[in-house]
């Protein structure tokens, strides 16, 4: 079949035409907004989501500090068995920055006995919190966000660009029938 085509004409729906219908110039701008806003939309989304996860990343590092505790509790091994690694959750306590005592649960590696002092990681309130993720742990997170984010958000205007392109797609071939329903019975010859 694509021997009986012509050469493909590029922007054929923006050039001027008698056969091109009023369908034809909006299907372009259809098609140009949609591509628009997938690209642009997709890039800048994507950008302002690596940002912002970077951002609060690195607010985590500057605010999350490391913290002496003692294990208050000696770190069984058949924990160790049952979480599928060397290290299983114990209880501990520290003094938050502000002085007073605290507890909680922490992971440590099986077979700590109790009294051990053990690092943990806490936010300016003195809660527990994992370790933050270092600068290039940060880049790599914020990146994968982004590039979720981004084609998440581009997926947007391009689904919706098909959507109408499939409608005014169907709407003129409507169109079509209804015009052959006309015209088609006047290229036949009549037999009697």
């Amino acid at each position: 079949m694509a021997a009986f085509r012509g050469p493909k004409v590029w922007l054929w729906r923006w050039r001027r035409n008698p056969l091109r219908r009023r369908s034809d110039a909006l299907e372009a701008w259809v098609v140009l907004v949609a591509w628009a806003l997938t690209v642009l939309g997709g890039v800048f989304t994507g950008l302002a989501a690596t940002q912002a996860v970077e951002h609060g990343l690195a607010q985590e590092r500057a605010e999350w500090r490391s913290v002496p505790a003692l294990l208050t509790e000696d770190a069984s091994d058949t924990s160790a068995t049952e979480s599928g690694g060397d290290l299983v959750w114990a209880k501990v306590r520290w003094t938050a920055a502000d002085g007073s005592p605290r507890a909680g649960q922490a992971r440590v590696f099986a077979g700590t006995v109790a009294g051990t002092s053990v690092t943990v990681w806490t936010d300016p309130d003195g809660r527990l919190v994992t370790r933050p993720a270092t600068a290039s742990q940060a880049r790599l997170r914020a990146s994968l966000v982004g590039v979720l984010v981004g084609v998440s958000a581009a997926g947007v205007p391009f689904v919706c660009g098909r959507l109408v392109g499939g409608r005014l797609e169907r709407r003129r071939m409507e169109q079509w029938d209804q015009e052959w329903e006309r015209i088609g019975p006047l290229w036949g010859r009549k037999t009697s």
